[in-house]
């Protein structure tokens, strides 16, 4: 019974436009994950708004906690999912002894010393196509878990907001399976922390072995960056 962004969208354009609609987004997040760069589209009945004013009138019915950005008319063959050709996720870590409660929603806090250099060094072995069985969910819909991960950074800088080094995970693919990133970003912490190493996350990759990746990290820290067309 909970609210969702796309139950929100259907809601309140079907209101606007006075019938049923089915909002299309680029595909589904976690309970908890943010997004800023999230993509949907929506077919209407009739062409009586503008891209400005559908905006307008959208963000003036929504909840404070959604808001439309930007707005623009398509081809009708164009499918916010199905034409994706690649999404760009950030996992946010507050790596200090204490973090300010600000960033609490919108990162994870990670007390002890993480070795950025390290975690890079491994995060190399994730680029490339794979089988990502061991970093997925057992409960995911795809049959098919072969994604093809193109870049991938480890960053840090000091966060006056947050009071703290700021470790940024930024990971860009084709596509994601769900839990994905956030196992990745749990496997790297451990590797940070000095608690895995790279073979054994080599050999978690190769063998689908669940066991072998690191525990997930919250949701609260991810959040969708952009979905490329």
């Amino acid at each position: 019974n909970d609210r969702t962004i796309q139950g929100e969208l259907e809601r309140v354009i079907g209101m606007l436009v006075e019938s049923d609609i089915a909002v299309v987004g680029s595909g589904r997040t976690d309970a908890g994950v943010h997004a800023e760069g999230q993509v949907a589209n929506v077919r209407l009945p009739d062409n009586k708004f503008t891209p400005e004013r559908l905006r307008s009138a959208i963000n003036g019915n929504l909840w404070r906690d959604i808001r439309i950005m930007k707005c623009e008319q398509v081809d009708d063959d164009f499918h916010a999912r199905f034409s994706a050709k690649g999404k760009t996720y950030i996992y946010r870590v507050v790596n200090s002894p204490v973090m300010s409660p600000f960033w609490r929603r919108f990162a994870l806090h990670e007390h002890r010393p993480l070795d950025i250099s390290k975690m890079n060094d491994a995060a190399r072995l994730f680029l490339g196509e794979h089988d990502w069985t061991a970093f997925s969910s057992a409960n995911s819909d795809s049959v098919d878990r072969v994604r093809n991960i193109t870049e991938f950074s480890i960053s840090g800088a000091w966060n006056e907001p947050a009071m703290g080094s700021m470790i940024e995970f930024r990971i860009s693919g084709s596509g994601f399976l769900r839990y994905m990133v956030r196992s990745i970003v749990g496997t790297l912490l451990e590797v940070g922390r000095g608690e895995k190493d790279s073979d054994t996350i080599q050999t978690a990759i190769i063998s689908g072995d669940r066991s072998l990746a690191g525990k997930t990290a919250p949701a609260q820290g991810l959040t969708l960056y952009r979905v490329e067309y």
